[in-house]
């Protein structure tokens, strides 16, 4: 069974649920209804035919001006079939919540952490739903598309959890960070996007050369 026949056979077993299959570059991608995620899950996994045994990744997406503002993607293999199958589901900001896939397939529970971690997005009946790569009471999500690229200030953790090598860790300079459009010069690492540093890092920068790597 190839993806475009999977699909259409989720398609027929959902019904108004699920869109109409598109392809793109060879790609079959298939938008279920919010309420429908983990029953078609369920159906693409438990179908004998269709066989999507393997889930690769769950990611979140920020459309930010449109509405639905949030997506998740997940990327479904089928080791039989030897095929790939993208599923979508839309979010509201208003309420950003969507069912967890983990009792589906055990490899969603850290990436579900993560889609969690970065855009704020809670999977309802997650066995684990805490912070992945921030600390727990970070209060902004950073793959939003509303937050800034320089970061925004916030507490770090207490001294009581942060490791002694840690605790007199010096501001990290962002010059030559990936972020602000080089300047027109011939290096390379000039013309690679950058972040500005602020008035603190740069004066750091100036105690220890203009440039990482001892480039001027």
């Amino acid at each position: 069974m190839t993806a475009k026949e999977a699909a259409q056979k989720l398609k027929q077993q959902f019904a108004n649920d699920v869109r109409e299959p598109t392809e793109f570059r060879g790609e079959i991608t298939v938008t279920v209804a919010r309420e429908q995620i983990v029953a078609a899950c369920k159906f693409l996994k438990g179908d004998a035919d269709t066989a999507f045994d393997l889930l690769t990744d769950v990611s979140g997406v920020d459309n930010y001006g449109e509405d639905p503002r949030f997506e998740v993607v997940y990327h479904l293999y089928s080791l039989k079939n030897r095929c790939w199958l993208r599923l979508k589901t839309k979010i509201s900001e208003d309420d950003l919540v969507v069912d967890s896939v983990a009792g589906v397939w055990r490899t969603a529970d850290w990436h579900e952490r993560e889609a969690f971690d970065m855009f704020g997005i809670k999977f309802r009946g997650h066995p684990n739903l805490k912070r992945i790569l921030m600390w727990e009471g970070y209060p902004h999500f950073p793959l939003r598309k509303d937050f800034p690229l320089a970061g925004i200030p916030a507490e770090l953790p207490g001294s009581e959890v942060m490791p002694d090598e840690y605790k007199d860790a010096e501001v990290s300079p962002m010059l030559g960070g990936p972020f602000v459009p080089g300047t027109g010069t011939t290096l390379s690492k000039r013309r690679e996007p950058r972040q500005k540093d602020t008035v603190v890092e740069e004066s750091v920068t100036q105690k220890k050369g203009s440039l990482p790597g001892g480039v001027d």
